[in-house]
């Protein structure tokens, strides 16, 4: 095998959508881990730019989650793609073990597993848009969404991630991920 064919299949996409940069903050730090742990040569893109994944041994989709599920732009991305290898990654206001969590992740799974391989999920904390804590805290007390005392605590905690922490937790989940699909990775 020559250079160049190795080099494609080694080759993966990591495409991302972000409405306040969780996720992008997020996607470029799996990007640069992977890039230091496989060799430059991943591309990463916004799915704004809906980019091509044809040279992609594997993809790596980013999102943001929306009322329980990831965002419709990363939705439409993995609904536009078909055969394709692709793991997953997420920020949410939510803990990333929460039972919410884990409906979100699976509901990605469920979209992306429609016509591809689906190689995993890693979700982490992300800052919730401050206009949404507002909405919150505006909201009557008996409102199944008013702000609360632990609300507020998850809010806070939020706001301190993604981290350094959760970027490498990140780059560990997707090179486990894309194990399967890397050449060699069988041995």
């Amino acid at each position: 095998m020559s250079g160049t064919e190795e080099r494609r299949e080694n080759t993966g996409l990591v495409v991302y959508s972000s409405k306040t940069g969780n996720t992008r903050k997020l996607a470029q730090g799996i990007h640069r881990g992977l890039e230091d742990a496989l060799g430059e040569g991943i591309r990463i893109a916004a799915v704004e730019d809906n980019p091509d994944p044809a040279g992609s041994a594997w993809i790596l989709a980013g999102f943001w989650a929306d009322r329980g599920n990831a965002d419709q732009k990363a939705l439409n991305y993995l609904k536009s793609l078909e055969g394709r290898s692709v793991g997953l990654f997420g920020t949410l206001g939510a803990y990333p073990d929460s039972a919410h969590a884990k409906d979100i992740a699976q509901k990605a799974r469920d979209a992306a597993a429609e016509k591809n391989t689906v190689l995993g999920c890693f979700l982490c904390q992300g800052k919730i848009d401050p206009a949404l804590t507002e909405r919150f805290r505006s909201l009557p007390a008996d409102n199944p969404h008013a702000m609360t005392e632990e609300r507020m605590k998850r809010h806070t905690e939020a706001a301190k991630h993604p981290d350094e922490n959760d970027i490498a937790s990140g780059v560990s989940a997707c090179l486990a991920m894309i194990k399967a699909v890397l050449p060699g990775a069988a041995n």
